[in-house]
């Protein structure tokens, strides 16, 4: 995926973050109008100064003294109901933001294609998901409340006091280019550490990630203090680029406060000078110092406020480029019923990384309806490729994979993928309900009787009736309150639910006790009846049954023929053969 997000103006990516708020646009402009109502206090509240020096001390007018009380009671009345309003309604329209967007990368997430999750770290996905999110969260309520409430206060205090003076207030017009500099310079530096930050957070994710899904190796192997090192390292790299990005704030902040301060000095000194104007009363004098002392929170915010929008804006280009990446090519227009279950593969040729060269060779395989065939070979010689290929995980780099003589790519994927069913070595479950991870995605809501019948044939009904509340028993994060044995039986039982005619099954019997084996192996018998079965062999004791045996090397297929005649045959099956059962020599 390129990084075309990431390469946008900042403008560009803000208008397209504001963008997700148009559906909510009448909660939306409810916030604005509260804003502009806090924001018209301020210099109300500073232009309240004049007749109330004015009448009260100066003129002595007592209906000005009496009135002034409940004026100033209403005005910051009115002042709490607006800003209650606007925070309320722009928190609330800001969240559905967060959680549109959310919603968007998670969707894109189930539509992106398998390489997506080959070059993206789990963690990285996942900080995206939560941190980047957060950051966007901030931009979109809090900084847009700064920049839209507090702009608009600056922008009606200056205003009021270009009415009371414009010689004075025109000192602070020329501060502008200084105030805008310093901000300049703090942006491109808040959005380079943000990014950083962003990437650092990433790989600290994926990092606490690995350890936690393989906490068992690191404690039986002694990498605790090595995985304590490699964390500190990651930890210390984003703690120091948070602490520019701070620096950075601590000095911009100030700064930005000086040079007001300075103006307001600057007119302070100016007005008193030689003394009051004639045409300048104390109650003009002291509600322009007044309307300068309230310039001074606003602005100080608008600065702050300056690294949580580059935040938000670096966040929200890492999730739209996200959600702008490339999805599954479902580029087919037919459907298939109930496949035969015939399948061929005609001269396929595949590579993940063209610089690393293909994995597979002009493949050609012919797969009879219901029969089953093992693929066998050592590490790398291409089987899971091969299996990968057929419910298009992948498509192939040249050649066809056809199923009843269709090709592939001409079937819808969600036709495709009914065809075909999945069980493997490594079982996936969710921390769900015993029934829920049988009758999963399409097959929800099956009768629970369908579910004992199932859950029989796979020799899983005796120990799920065992469990304390039976099929309503949650199984935990990947299924870990189950044993291995058990995890693989619901994966048959799920796959037996999904009754598909076209069975991949990547060696379910591997790594277990003869016990659990057994009950597998007959589950798996009952399984692969009338199926046209695809195996990933690793142990070949479990594939001697098998109509066909394809023996793969280095992306090609080497032999074809059942269990004894490549025994018979003495070949590179054979010697894989012995390697296992008789320890003995393997020739390359």
């Amino acid at each position: 995926m390129t990084n075309t997000a990431l390469s946008q103006p900042a403008r560009e990516i803000y208008r397209r973050l504001l963008g997700y708020a148009k559906p909510y646009w009448r909660v939306f402009s409810i916030s604005i109008v509260g804003m502009l109502i806090f924001a018209a206090t301020e210099p109300v509240f500073a232009a309240m100064m004049k007749p109330l020096l004015d009448g009260s001390f100066v003129d002595r007018n007592i209906q000005v003294v009496r009135l002034m009380p409940i004026l100033l009671v209403g005005l910051f009345l009115i002042r709490g109901l607006a800003g209650f309003v606007d925070k309320y309604c722009l928190s609330w329209v800001g969240r559905r933001v967060v959680a549109d967007l959310r919603q968007q990368m998670f969707e894109q997430l189930l539509r992106s294609p398998t390489r997506y999750y080959d070059n993206h770290g789990s963690g990285q996905i996942l900080a995206k998901l939560t941190y980047n999110v957060e950051n966007v969260a901030n931009a979109t309520t809090s900084a847009l409340t700064t920049l839209v409430r507090d702009g608009f206060t600056v922008l009606g205090l200056m205003a009021y006091m270009l009415y009371l003076d414009v010689a004075l207030a025109a000192i602070f017009l020329l501060i502008g280019p200084a105030m805008a500099v310093s901000i300049k310079y703090a942006t491109r530096r808040f959005r380079r550490y943000s990014r950083r930050i962003q990437d650092r957070v990433g790989e600290l994710t994926h990092t606490a990630q690995q350890v936690i899904e393989g906490h068992r190796v690191v404690k039986a192997f002694g990498g605790e203090e090595q995985e304590a090192r490699h964390f500190g390292r990651v930890n210390e790299k984003t703690r120091s680029l948070q602490m520019k990005m701070v620096a950075t704030e601590s000095v911009s902040v100030p700064l930005v406060q000086l040079i007001s301060a300075l103006a307001i000095a600057l007119v302070v000194y100016l007005s008193t000078l030689q003394g009051l104007r004639e045409d300048m009363t104390v109650g003009t004098f002291m509600s322009f110092v007044v309307a300068m002392g309230l310039l001074l929170p606003p602005i100080k915010r608008l600065t702050a406020i300056n690294s949580h929008v580059q935040r938000g804006i670096i966040a929200a280009a890492s999730l739209f480029d996200l959600i702008d990446g490339e999805r599954e090519r479902d580029t087919g227009t037919r459907t298939l019923g109930r496949a035969i279950g015939h399948i061929e593969y005609h001269g396929v040729t595949h590579e993940y990384e063209k610089e690393k060269g293909p994995v597979l060779h002009d493949i050609d395989l012919s797969i009879g309806a219901g029969k089953t065939v093992a693929l066998v070979g050592r590490s790398g010689s291409g089987k899971t490729t091969i299996a990968s290929l057929l419910p298009r995980f992948y498509d192939p780099s040249a050649g066809q994979i056809l199923i009843d003589g269709i090709e592939v790519r001409e079937l819808t994927l969600k036709s495709l993928r009914a065809q075909i069913s999945l069980v493997g070595q490594d079982v996936v479950l969710f921390n769900d309900t015993v029934a829920n991870n049988i009758a999963y995605g399409r097959m929800a809501g099956t009768a629970p009787e369908e579910l004992e019948r199932v859950a029989e044939a796979a020799h899983a009904l005796e120990f799920i009736r065992a469990l304390p509340q039976g099929f309503e028993t949650r199984i935990g994060d990947r299924g870990v309150l189950l044993s291995g044995g058990q995890r693989q039986r619901l994966a048959i039982a799920r796959a037996m639910l999904k009754d598909a005619p076209i069975l991949i099954l990547d060696e379910a019997t591997s790594a277990l006790d003869t016990e659990a084996e057994r009950h597998i192996q007959a589950a798996l018998d009952s399984l692969m009846r009338q199926r046209t079965t695809l195996i990933i062999a690793h142990r070949l004791s479990t594939i001697e049954k098998a109509d066909r045996i394809v023996a793969l090397q280095d992306g090609r297929i080497v032999e074809q023929g059942s269990h004894q005649e490549l025994l018979a045959r003495g070949g590179y099956y054979a010697r894989l053969h012995r390697m296992q059962f008789l320890d003995g020599p393997v020739a390359a």
